[in-house]
């Protein structure tokens, strides 16, 4: 009688768990970012479709001191996609089929993933899903990263409450626990990862007032970047401090951040009087309720390495800045 109690207990857990809400429990995803698994034939791969990926998955990261391409990409037939494979974090399926298509999906086989699945009727017809879908293709798999890396900062951050530039001037960004306070004066802020081998990612932010039309369009990002580097990050000589690379021309791009205006700059810094270089990535604000612009920086000092996914992890960084 006893065992027949026991029994009914297990029974109604089980049929309560699976009358819920239904969910099944995905295993976590694995591959690191900006890692890519292409799905199709080894021939098609090889052939016309294989090239008209690579035009746009292969394309260089922008602002890198050596070329690195966006993905690192994997290939596998579809009858080598087994459970293993289908674990992966980016999955591109491509190949010919009844209808033209193009298909997003979420956490199938696995969290956190995203699944893109894109067909056409013949090879040309494929093609031209393909180039139609490009910039969807690479904004997607980009985003599904960016998700990884944020759900990796949110396991543990400093506090905003705890520092001082933060508290002062009413904004914050998720800086993670294993980067150390380099400077907090209530204006600027400068914190460090250490890499191997002197290595380390940088994070610096600031506010500036807006004085004029310039300000509020992105043209004085290079020069205001100039003197924060010359008044807060000084070389390991006298004279000596961070610039923007001069021979370099950053990319700059209007963007959308904290739900304002904003402006995306890529580029290289560079130490004044010194041999040291190296990719930024940083991000201006137009807060126009308080007549400021709210700038976040990241970079990296990591020479002969390759930095792309360091940037990345910065841009994931960068991208949970919020202003009061």
């Amino acid at each position: 009688m006893k065992n027949l109690g026991i029994f009914v207990v297990i029974v109604t857990f089980l049929i309560s768990c699976d009358s819920g809400n239904n969910k099944r429990v995905l295993s976590e995803a694995n591959g690191r970012i900006n890692n890519l698994l292409i799905v199709m034939k080894n021939s098609e791969w090889q052939g016309d479709i294989g090239d008209e990926l690579r035009k746009f998955i292969a394309e260089p990261v922008l602002g890198l001191p050596q070329p690195e391409a966006q993905f690192e990409v994997s290939q596998v037939p579809l009858e080598s996609f087994g459970s293993m494979f289908k674990a992966s974090r980016s999955i591109l399926k491509i190949g010919i089929a009844a209808e033209n298509s193009f298909t997003i999906n979420t956490d199938v086989y696995a969290s956190p993933q995203k699944i893109i699945t894109i067909t056409g009727r013949s090879k040309e017809e494929l093609i031209n899903e393909i180039k139609k879908n490009s910039v969807s293709i690479i904004s997607e798999f980009k985003e599904s990263d960016l998700r990884a890396v944020r759900h990796k900062i949110l396991q543990g951050y400093w506090e905003p409450s705890t520092i001082e530039t933060f508290n002062k001037q009413g904004y914050s960004i998720k800086i993670p626990e294993n980067y150390s306070k380099v400077e907090d004066n209530g204006d600027f802020i400068w914190y460090r990862y250490h890499l191997f081998g002197g290595n380390s990612m940088e994070l610096i932010s600031y506010t500036v007032p807006i004085t004029s039309e310039d300000d509020e369009n992105g043209n004085n990002i290079v020069a205001t970047r100039d003197m924060i580097g010359e008044k807060y990050i000084p070389g390991q000589i006298e004279g000596s401090y961070m610039i923007t690379e001069e021979a370099y021309t950053p990319h700059i791009f209007e963007v959308e951040l904290d739900g304002k205006k904003a402006f995306e700059t890529r580029g290289k810094w560079e130490v004044k009087n010194l041999y040291m270089a190296g990719p930024f990535l940083s991000y201006t604000v137009v807060d126009k309720p308080n007549n400021r612009l709210v700038v976040v920086e990241g970079f990296t000092y990591a020479p002969s390495i390759n930095k792309r996914d360091y940037m990345f992890e910065l841009e994931g960084i960068l991208k949970t800045l919020e202003i009061n």
